[in-house]
Parts: C-alpha cells; sequence; structure tokens
C-alpha cells in the first residue's frame, strides 16, 4: 500500500473531529448515521467543509462504486485549466462513501444519498444555484460511474468516475466535461481559497 499525504493528515483529522474507529465487534453502518442537509443561508456551508459525516462508518464500499473518497479540485474544465476569475477556478468539493452511501459536499451545498437507485433514498436537499429551490436526484453507482439523475429533469445525468491515473471525470450538461485530481482525504479540513 503506498501511504499518501492525504491518508496521513485524513488519520489525524479524523482524531480532531472525534471520528474514532467503533468500537471492536460493533460496526457502524452508513444507515446508523444521520442525513446530512445543506445548512440554511445563502451560501451554505460557506468556504469551509463542515466536519466529515461518514468518518466514523465502518460499512464497506458496495461492489460496483468507483472510490471517490477525498477532497478534489479542478484541474481541467472542457480542455484547459480553469483560469482565475472563472466561476470554478479555486473549486472543490469532499466525497465521503460508505456502503451503498455517498456525500458531496462542494459550491456550499451538501448532496447525500444511497447509491441504490431508488428515489426513497434519493439526494433531497436544495439547489446549488440559489440554496433554497428544492432538489430531488436520484442516486445510483453502474460500471464504475457513480450517476446522479435530477427528477425534475427526465433524462439529464451527472455522472463521476476515475481515469485510469485515479483522477476523477465529472461531466454534467450545465458545466461539460471537468478532470480533478485528488488533494485530500475525505476527512480532512479544508477551506477554499479565494
Amino acid at each position: 500500500m503506498i501511504l499518501r499525504p492525504y491518508m496521513l493528515a485524513g488519520a489525524f483529522a479524523a482524531l480532531a473531529f472525534g471520528a474514532m474507529a467503533a468500537p471492536a465487534g460493533k460496526p457502524v453502518l452508513a444507515s446508523d448515521i444521520p442525513v446530512a442537509h445543506t445548512p440554511p443561508g445563502p451560501n451554505g456551508w460557506g468556504r469551509t467543509f463542515p466536519a466529515p459525516v461518514l468518518a466514523t462508518c465502518t460499512e464497506p464500499l458496495v461492489s460496483g462504486a468507483p472510490d471517490l473518497r477525498g477532497i478534489w479540485r479542478i484541474i481541467d474544465h472542457n480542455g484547459k485549466p480553469p483560469q482565475k476569475g472563472e466561476h470554478l477556478y479555486n473549486y472543490a468539493e469532499r466525497i465521503e462513501q460508505c456502503g451503498d452511501r455517498i456525500v458531496d459536499m462542494g459550491g456550499g451545498q451538501i448532496a447525500d444519498a444511497r447509491a441504490d437507485g431508488t428515489e426513497k433514498n434519493a439526494v433531497r436537499d436544495v439547489s446549488v444555484r440559489d440554496f433554497k429551490t428544492p432538489i430531488l436526484a436520484i442516486a445510483s453507482y453502474e460500471n464504475g460511474v457513480f450517476i446522479l439523475r435530477p427528477k425534475s429533469q427526465p433524462g439529464v445525468e451527472v455522472r463521476r468516475w476515475l481515469d485510469p491515473e485515479g483522477r476523477m471525470i465529472w461531466t454534467r450538461p450545465d458545466y461539460g466535461r471537468m478532470l480533478l485530481e485528488r488533494i485530500g482525504g475525505p476527512n480532512d479540513a479544508y477551506t477554499r481559497p479565494e
């Protein structure tokens, strides 16, 4: 196993947030942890990620789920690096996973769902566009790809998967194709630069 800096930092961050492993013999399942939602306000959680949601979960990832855990930043947007002043220039997101559950924090929004393809366990939160408009997005893992399908937009898909170099590819109709590099672990603290 290769020990990467974000893995070590994540272990210390988990201790700082009180996210200790479950006592021996007592697993913590994804269903044991309450669903997280975007905090009210004009910017959601703002520039600093909230405490990790799934840090105490011990359930292994389900078969077929891409391991997207970590903090990611965009290095390429539709074939070129984001430029200073562009919306995605300092964008970063944190993804946590456990069992079939996935929590994606980006742009002030929290999207927390079970990637089981059901409406019952879909993302039920607010839009990152105004932090007021309710959203419902069905989540699934399909052939190594994480897919979100907004219920109000039939045929629309937001997709995330890993390329052979371990970078994340993220596609969505409104932004196109983005390539992201992992810059930290899922339990690391992070504040987006201005």
